[in-house]
């Protein structure tokens, strides 16, 4: 999860009242800033609690358990992390520049003081002997969003072999991100952008 802008209110939950629906994204709002930034063991139902301004009663009356949250945390960043990625990208030119400008944008994010990698990265380590746990479920679906973004460009564009080259840009993006995380260096960002170019310049690995 590319830092993305901070979480709206669009958790749905049915029947559930107004009230009861702003008091449930103030939590989970509070769960993405505080898991965010100090990983998903760090931090306590009670800290989270207090960073939301309700009860321990209150929270879990909307949440089953800490492990519940996380998973809703991930969820709610899906689709705009994927929208964020795709506004980097672009529209215009070639699947090549799009991928240039999304590189360019990646390190000039991940310069920023509250830049932490991505989330679904780091919660997917955290919990990786976990398997059944619902945070590595919304990793793999935002994953796979994510590719199959990749795949419709390279699609459009006529690649062969398309598939391949989608999975081949998705470890450029979450290499390029974990080696920035590790060596604090956005150089790492320009380097992934000249690999895409150069396999998308082949049409092929």
């Amino acid at each position: 999860m590319i830092r993305a802008p901070r979480i709206q209110p669009a958790l749905e939950v049915p029947n559930m009242p107004r009230d009861g629906l702003l008091t449930r994204n103030q939590i989970v709002a509070a769960a993405d800033e505080l898991f965010y930034s100090q990983g998903l063991h760090a931090v306590s139902v009670d800290a989270i609690a207090e960073k939301a301004g309700v009860t321990k009663k209150t929270f879990y009356y909307h949440f089953k358990s800490k492990d519940d949250l996380i998973g809703c945390y991930l969820d709610a960043r899906d689709r705009p992390t994927v929208d964020r990625f795709k506004e980097w990208a672009g529209s215009e030119g070639s699947v090549a520049d799009r991928m240039t400008r999304f590189f360019s944008k990646l390190g000039k994010s991940s310069q920023g003081p509250r830049w932490n990698g991505c989330g679904f990265l780091r919660a997917a380590a955290e919990l990786a002997n976990m398997r059944g746990h619902p945070a590595l479920t919304a990793a793999r679906t935002h994953k796979a969003r994510c590719e199959q973004w990749l795949l419709e460009m390279v699609n459009e564009e006529g690649h062969s072999d398309a598939e391949t080259i989608a999975r081949a840009l998705m470890v450029l993006i979450d290499g390029a991100v974990s080696q920035i995380l590790i060596h604090r260096d956005a150089k790492y960002a320009t380097s992934a952008g000249l690999a895409a170019r150069s396999l998308l310049s082949r049409g092929q690995l």
